[in-house]
């Protein structure tokens, strides 16, 4: 297979970027995204010119360190599929893919492809930690989870962090992260305890970093990788507008 690339290169956060064209022939259509990369940066190397960088890690769509956008799509064009799991036979031969970091101002790219997502880790740190009792294991069926319950909890919990659906946003809103982190702790009873406070610091974090606002257009859980449920949004809404109560019941 044989594609142009255009590709975003930037040399560091305060130069101004721009794409660059490469041909790249003999792609392999068992190739993964990342592997068709690692082969251009290879024929990049032998000629003499510096490589695109990217970020990656797992390569095996767990850590979300992969998100790129391609052809004006977070991850690419295949649905519930990270960049890494992404393969060449996807594309069509002879045709053009154009590869950009993602566009956010909490997103500022660092060099080329890859930006700093620091912010979505400042977001769950703010949500501090859950008490939990550092004696002898519980009795598991003193504190019983439904399955439906834990099952969503679940759900939320496969939020990679990846940032797509920040990049997927026309507002760049990181709703859906905050929601599916949120919700994977309010959803069981381990969680309960700092609830209120939690949705409160990481809502408060999540504007402070400068993430827009949701806009209900759903482009958000259409192009996450771990097919994350917009609905987790509203539970959001919900636990954030009880906080706010409790407190003016308490002041």
């Amino acid at each position: 297979m044989n594609f142009t690339l255009k590709i975003w290169r930037q040399k560091n956060a305060t130069s101004k970027g721009s794409f660059k064209t490469y041909s790249l022939d003999d792609v392999s259509p068992e190739m993964s995204f990342l592997e068709m990369l690692d082969y251009l940066n290879k024929m990049l190397i032998e000629q003499g010119e510096e490589p695109v960088v990217f970020e990656h890690d797992c390569r095996e769509g767990i850590c979300g360190s992969c998100g790129l956008y391609i052809n004006g799509r977070p991850h690419g064009p295949m649905r519930n599929t990270t960049t890494c799991e992404l393969h060449m036979r996807a594309f069509n031969d002879g045709g053009t893919i154009v590869i950009e970091p993602w566009r956010a101002k909490a997103f500022p790219v660092i060099k080329d492809l890859v930006v700093d997502r620091s912010s979505l880790e400042r977001i769950m740190q703010a949500g501090g930690f859950i008490s939990v009792n550092t004696g002898s294991a519980p009795e598991s069926n003193s504190n019983p989870v439904g399955k439906p319950v834990s099952d969503k909890a679940f759900d939320a919990a496969s939020c990679i962090g990846c940032g797509a659906c920040v990049a997927a946003c026309i507002n760049s809103s990181a709703m859906l992260f905050a929601a599916a982190k949120i919700a994977q702790y309010a959803l069981i009873p381990q969680g309960k305890t700092e609830s209120k406070e939690r949705v409160d610091q990481m809502v408060k974090q999540m504007d402070a970093e400068g993430f827009g606002f949701c806009s209900n257009t759903y482009g958000c859980e259409f192009d996450c990788p771990k097919g994350i449920s917009i609905d987790f949004i509203a539970l959001m809404n919900r636990e954030f507008f009880s906080s706010k109560v409790c407190k003016q019941r308490h002041t």
